[in-house]
């Protein structure tokens, strides 16, 4: 495929880039080269560094390095790494890693196949690593000059101690790719999958089978090391199916791991990383970052949610804000929920609601600030799990009492309660009947939208957040009792015979 000018200009300029960032000291002595050859041999994290600093503005991360070692650890390796954008997939799997697997004592590397979603984008790809090897400076002043015949914009070139780099496009015939005697025995699978495909199961299914026929088959006998890498953007993604091979290794990375702490914490920290979530929202982050992919709709459906401007707070029949406040106070990733729903009649409004990731003394003062909005003319009977009340987070509502002069009276739910999912699902119908609405004052309010993602999210099996929906089915249990309890006629009546005992 022949490349525009453009493209050319744009590698010629790379080219450029890379050799202006690598300098090397003329007047250093043998020994310190030779030792630091030894270490960028041994030490991942200390190669990348050193050799390539036009990429390594931040420290290597924990994972990036393990994967390294990994690779270089198994000659004969199968494996997925799930790693969430921005976590320099492809920088470390297409350019640095074989790199690095070409400088030891016994190369590591013979014949590498770059995968692409399409031959193009497999080309440019290639041309990262190519221009490496051309333009390196550091590299080449350590490890002797590399370059010698054919080129990217081909979809192939060759280096002088004799390793091969070839690309290839989504479903591009791999077979009869060698050199001279060596088959493929590092291929690397480069986000194959796009919005398009997923969609798609026949194409899908058949490109899983061009992956574990095909490519697969390039290999010597399955020799070698046959890399995925990608952020699951479907649950019927390419990459989500090939995971579910058996003696696969597979590594997932979210930008924030279970334990509520940063993955890439050498790049990224807390601000940037909840900015970017709350301006995307909930499913797209989920998605992007988190590999989690959501789909709408299915317990609920976006359709249902009606919107409405609430009624003057007295004129409800009932009102109840019920807090879901998480079970961990130092777990950044969990999310508190406080959700103001009234009654009136048959139907539900959704008038207020706090979903964030925020801490219990953030959430306590919501809760506080909510009863100090409310209008003197109308009574919230505030809720709570019962063994929340009684845990050590209520210190944190009574300190805050203190400071305010008065204590919010929290209602105690004490009932034994049926799974999570049956209870969230079971809200379903209302939804799609058309009893329940949402402040329409509160259309681009963050906690409404995060709320409307969690709860579009519930399915069976997930472990996405649901603490939004779980207090809602919390208020609306409190709001149907209370009813049926204001509703109940008493009964009179005349006992016609005594009774004999």
């Amino acid at each position: 495929m022949s490349k525009s000018d453009a493209q050319l200009r744009d590698f010629q300029k790379h080219c450029e880039q890379v050799h202006q960032y690598t300098s090397i000291d003329v007047n250093e002595s043998p020994a310190v080269q030779m030792a630091r050859v030894r270490k960028a041999q041994k030490d991942y994290a200390f190669f990348v560094s050193y050799y390539f600093p036009h990429y390594a503005k931040s420290a290597c991360g924990d994972f990036q390095v393990a994967a390294a070692n990994k690779i270089l650890k198994t000659p004969n390796l199968r494996a997925i790494f799930e790693w969430a954008r921005g976590h320099a997939k492809s920088t470390h799997m297409d350019i640095m890693i074989p790199m690095w697997l070409k400088i030891q004592k016994e190369r590591q590397i013979n014949v590498m196949v770059l995968v692409g979603k399409s031959e193009d984008s497999a080309d440019t790809l290639l041309s990262d690593i190519q221009a490496e090897l051309q333009s390196n400076q550091r590299y080449i002043n350590d490890f002797g000059s590399q370059y010698q015949a054919g080129s990217w914009t081909e979809g192939e070139f060759v280096t002088q101690d004799g390793t091969a780099f070839f690309a290839r496009g989504r479903g591009q015939s791999p077979r009869g790719l060698r050199h001279r005697e060596s088959r493929p025995d590092y291929i690397v699978i480069d986000d194959l999958d796009d919005d398009e495909l997923v969609e798609n199961d026949t194409r899908v299914r058949k490109m899983l089978d061009w992956v574990l026929t095909a490519l697969l088959g390039a290999t010597d006998m399955g020799r070698g090391r046959f890399i995925m890498v990608g952020n699951r953007i479907h649950k019927n993604s390419v990459l989500a199916n090939l995971a579910k091979q058996p003696q696969l290794f597979h590594t997932k990375v979210n930008v924030i791991d279970d334990n509520g702490n940063i993955a890439w914490h050498q790049k990224y920290n807390f601000k940037e990383i909840e900015d970017i979530r709350e301006f995307m929202g909930f499913r797209r982050f989920e998605k992007e970052y988190m590999n989690n992919p959501i789909e709408e709709g299915t317990v609920f459906d976006a359709k249902w949610i009606n919107w409405a401007k609430p009624l003057a707070m007295h004129k409800y029949e009932h009102l109840v804000a019920y807090c879901d406040p998480s079970f961990k106070n130092s777990t950044r990733n969990d999310y508190k929920a406080i959700k103001l729903w009234g009654k009136i009649g048959t139907d539900l409004h959704l008038i207020d609601a706090l979903v964030d990731q925020c801490s219990v003394s953030a959430m306590v003062r919501w809760f506080y600030d909510l009863h100090e909005r409310k209008p003197s003319n109308c009574i919230i009977n505030y809720m709570m799990e019962a063994n929340f009340v009684q845990d050590l987070l209520m210190d944190e509502f009574v300190k805050e009492g203190k400071s305010r002069g008065y204590q919010i009276p929290i209602i105690p739910d004490t009932r034994k309660k049926p799974d999570k999912f049956q209870r969230i699902e079971a809200m379903s119908p209302l939804y799609e009947r058309g009893h329940i609405y949402y402040n329409e004052t509160k259309k681009s309010d963050r906690h409404f939208m995060t709320a409307i993602d969690q709860l579009l999210a519930i399915e069976k099996g997930s472990r996405t957040p649901d603490d939004s929906p779980d207090a809602d089915e919390g208020a609306w249990y409190y709001l149907q009792q209370k009813t049926r309890f204001t509703e109940q006629k008493p009964s009179y009546g005349v006992r016609k015979h005594k009774r004999i005992y």
